[in-house]
């Protein structure tokens, strides 16, 4: 074959000239793009390695914002805790000052004051808000946590900040954390309210000066505490002392302890201890007189909120059996006044005497001791206020210490087997003119109620009878809000599941019983300020001392709350302002508030609450801290991942100006062997 020009042209000039322009096009567009690559065909390598790039940084660019997000709150927050511990701290100074004994009334009034104040500082701390959003209700950002009353409004659900796959972390603090929180290394301590002093002292000491009376001690003698006026101490055992309470582990417990003159007040606290299981080798509570002669028992066990306790003491002076009774009630006709037992100008009826140790004040149920509220105990009608009827004794599983709620059963909160037990509904009907005298049957077989002569079935949601041991909160209210609404009797009701619960559906349209955010039983009557109900819920047994013990308790007479692993902050601290307002150093149920805790109590009290939001104030710093970090992380990672791109992705500017001076040199070489080939001819190789 023979070798043309034109075959030099088409080798040289068509192949090189097409090649070198498809790579100065490539170049330049490097340059002008200052990318690599256009497309995934240009090169699959690098196109891939910049998609999975890509995805990082877009992920990190989340957590960035995500983590910058959740830092803002969580800073604020901290900020916000560290104003509140100060304002808390200033609180626990001012009730340290008010427990001073040379303030007169208007010294304490004054520190009152000043307490509201920080008070309603605390209130507006704990409704801070920051772009619209507030720090303490939980997810319910458009919420005010904290209501007028001071109860919590938020919820409990934490928000939570993405920081990598299946990694998050919490940026806010919860108003459930913080004001109704639980610190599970606390013990729960309680007290008497009733100033126990000497009453051995003469009649005219008692008479003109009774609250100069020196306070009894553990120390102190029966004698002195019951005050026997016998000339001669008796060893005889006829001081009666009857106990009621609830051990660490929720076990009640019912017990009569017979004592003699001789023995002292610190005898007694022995045998109190015994009855919650202390035993030489070990302790369980410990139970101690304050120097205002009042019985303090302080569980050993923390995280439990179970303890209580309750007493009333009986003697006859006359040496009869008027104090040794089964049936508590049977005391109701001794004297509470000392004074009046042994005034010479006026003999008593009966020698007597029953002693008190607690008295909040509460309204006995018809047919129970109506003279001497000491004997009632849990037999007491709810609190009313307003349109609500509410218990004073929270419900606490046992399992766990938290708050019972409506699917909790009853066999989870009640003290030992349920099966046999009843259960009394005593008060009025919404109407204000209809009793009701309810029993409630909690039988292994199926539970029934009592009224009227009638007995019907509780069931469940399926229809079927339902057995003492399954039986839940939500069921036994719906008994309770079916009798205080007027459901029953009724003689079109039958004893069926569908008329159960179409009765349980009408009640609900007058009243709702339900539980608080405390665990307490309360009903709450419908389009009404003010309710004409009444209610009280006890067990049969609660007046019979050789039955056991109640299995449960709702509102009764027992002893105040000092502390507690469990928390309600703001409900705690007006707790404590009112101690100052009532000039209360210790509770005392002779003077307005019969449940004032009292200024000591109350600085107890507040050191709690100030070392909860302390341990809540860590976690927040904790939270901020580690969304700080991973915020500084993500912004590494992101520089790092945007460096690594950079490389793979971006054109090197030098080295693509190098290749494009390289190229237009080979261009231009190429297009001068080509100019001088097309000018060869024949001529050239004769």
């Amino acid at each position: 074959m023979r070798v043309t020009s034109s075959m030099y042209y088409k080798s040289i000039y068509q192949n090189n000239n097409a090649r070198l322009n498809k790579e100065l096009f490539d170049v330049n567009r490097q340059i002008a793009s200052q990318l690599k690559i256009q497309y995934a065909k240009d090169d699959v390598e690098v196109f891939a390695q910049t998609m999975r790039l890509d995805n990082e940084m877009t992920v990190l660019s989340q957590i960035k914002k995500s983590a910058e997000s959740g830092y803002k709150i969580s800073n604020q927050s901290d900020t916000v805790l560290n104003e509140f511990s100060n304002n808390m701290t200033k609180m626990k100074t001012l009730l340290i000052q008010a427990a001073n004994a040379s303030n007169d009334e208007t010294s304490l009034d004054a520190i009152a004051s000043e307490l509201r104040g920080l008070e309603k500082n605390l209130r507006v701390l704990a409704n801070t808000s920051i772009n619209g959003q507030y720090l303490f209700a939980g997810s319910s950002i458009d919420t005010p946590p904290i209501a007028e009353d001071g109860t919590y409004t938020g919820n409990d659900i934490a928000m939570k900040a993405f920081l990598d796959t299946n990694i998050q972390q919490q940026y806010n603090i919860t108003g459930s954390d913080l004001f109704l929180g639980e610190e599970v290394l606390n013990n729960r301590e309680i007290t008497s309210n009733v100033i126990n002093k000497n009453l051995l002292a003469d009649y005219v000491d008692l008479q003109a000066s009774p609250d100069d009376l020196e306070p009894l001690s553990a120390t102190s003698t029966i004698r002195q505490l019951m005050g026997d006026t016998d000339s001669v101490a008796d060893t005889t055992n006829k001081h009666f002392f009857y106990v009621r309470g609830t051990s660490s582990d929720g076990t009640a417990f019912k017990s009569k302890i017979s004592m003699n003159d001789t023995q002292t007040v610190q005898d007694l606290l022995n045998n109190i201890g015994d009855l919650y299981g202390n035993t030489p080798n070990l302790k369980l509570v410990n139970v101690t007189m304050n120097s205002s002669g009042q019985i303090v028992v302080e569980d050993k066990q923390s995280g439990s909120s179970k303890l209580d306790f309750h007493m009333v003491g009986a003697v006859d002076f006359s040496g009869g059996t008027a104090a040794d009774v089964t049936d508590i009630d049977a005391l109701d006709s001794g004297e509470t006044n000392f004074q009046e037992i042994i005034d010479p100008t006026t003999p008593p009826a009966n020698s007597l005497f029953v002693k008190e140790f607690v008295k909040s004040g509460f309204t006995p149920v018809a047919g129970a001791a109506s003279n001497i509220e000491g004997l009632v105990y849990d037999r007491t009608e709810f609190s009313k206020n307003g349109a609500t009827l509410s218990s004073n004794v929270s419900q606490i599983v046992g399992a766990d210490n938290s708050f019972a709620s409506d699917t909790t059963k009853l066999s989870e909160v009640f003290s030992g087997a349920l099966d046999g037990k009843v259960l009394k509904l005593e008060g009025m009907q919404i109407n204000g003119t209809t009793p009701f005298d309810v029993s409630i049957n909690l039988l292994d077989t199926g539970s029934t109620f009592t009224i009227g002569g009638n007995t019907y079935d509780f069931f469940d949601v399926a229809g079927n009878s339902v057995p003492a041991e399954e039986m839940t909160y939500r069921q036994f209210m719906d008994v309770v809000n079916v009798v205080v609404t007027g459901g029953l009797p009724d003689g079109a009701y039958g004893n069926t599941a569908n008329e159960f619960h179409a009765k349980v559906e009408e009640s609900t349209l007058q009243g709702t019983t339900f539980l608080s955010y405390d665990g307490r039983v309360q009903f709450g009557q419908q389009g009404v300020t003010q309710t004409a109900a009444s209610l009280a819920i006890y067990d049969s047994n609660s007046n019979d001392f050789t039955a056991p013990a109640s299995i449960a308790t709702f509102n009764s007479n027992n002893a105040l709350t000092v502390t507690d692993p469990k928390t309600d902050l703001f409900k705690t601290i007006d707790m404590v302002i009112k101690a100052v307002e009532e000039y209360k150093e210790y509770p005392d149920a002779s003077r307005y508030s019969e449940r004032s805790v009292g200024i000591q109590n109350g600085i107890a009290m507040i050191d709690e609450l100030l070392n909860h939001v302390t341990s809540v104030h860590t976690v927040s710093g904790a939270n901020s801290n580690t969304l700080n970090k991973a915020l500084e992380r993500t912004q590494t990672l992101e520089i790092s991942t945007m460096t690594l791109r950079s490389s793979i992705i971006d054109t090197d500017l030098a080295e693509a100006s190098l290749r494009l001076s390289q190229l237009s040199l080979n261009y231009q070489v190429m297009l001068s062997s080509v100019g001088k080939i097309s000018q060869l001819s024949l001529v050239n190789y004769l």
